[in-house]
């Protein structure tokens, strides 16, 4: 798997965004609670909810939006998790408007990878890497309206 891979080099890295960049990821959605009721016994339950999505905030203050690369990744990390399939530009735009500074894929591993930085801006911008023939990589940008 190209995750698996990219640990080892920033050449595999690059390799690995370029093969999500054809892929799709699973985002999780999760219901939270907006308003709490209490029942005719007295008892705390949730009286509204609404479905967000996740992101995790790191001690130093990083925020980083959650994704997936399988089904069983997700529900390793959280069964009851909604899985929203997008591709990995429009996970980009997410974390953009969430005000985050990555993506988190496959956080309960076994290969997790972070997208940041330039790499994340570029593909919120709408950009998907890829590996040109001669080893290097490009950007292919959408086409003007």
């Amino acid at each position: 798997m190209a995750i698996a891979a990219a640990e080892a080099t920033p050449i595999a890295y690059l390799r690995a965004v370029a093969a999500l960049c054809g892929d799709r990821l699973l985002v999780p959605v999760v219901a939270t609670t907006t308003r709490l009721g209490q029942t005719v016994s007295g008892l705390t339950s949730d009286k509204e909810a609404e479905m967000s999505v996740v992101i995790l905030q790191a001690q130093d203050g990083r925020r980083a939006l959650l994704a997936f690369t399988g089904l069983d990744a997700l529900q390793t990390w959280q069964a009851d998790a909604r899985p929203v399939p997008v591709t990995v530009d429009v996970a980009a735009q997410a974390a953009k408007s969430e005000d985050v500074s990555a993506i988190l894929i496959d956080l309960a591993g076994p290969h997790r990878l972070v997208i940041e930085g330039e790499i994340l801006a570029e593909l919120a911008a709408g950009h998907r890497l890829m590996e040109l023939s001669d080893g290097d990589f490009g950007w292919i940008l959408p086409a003007p309206d």
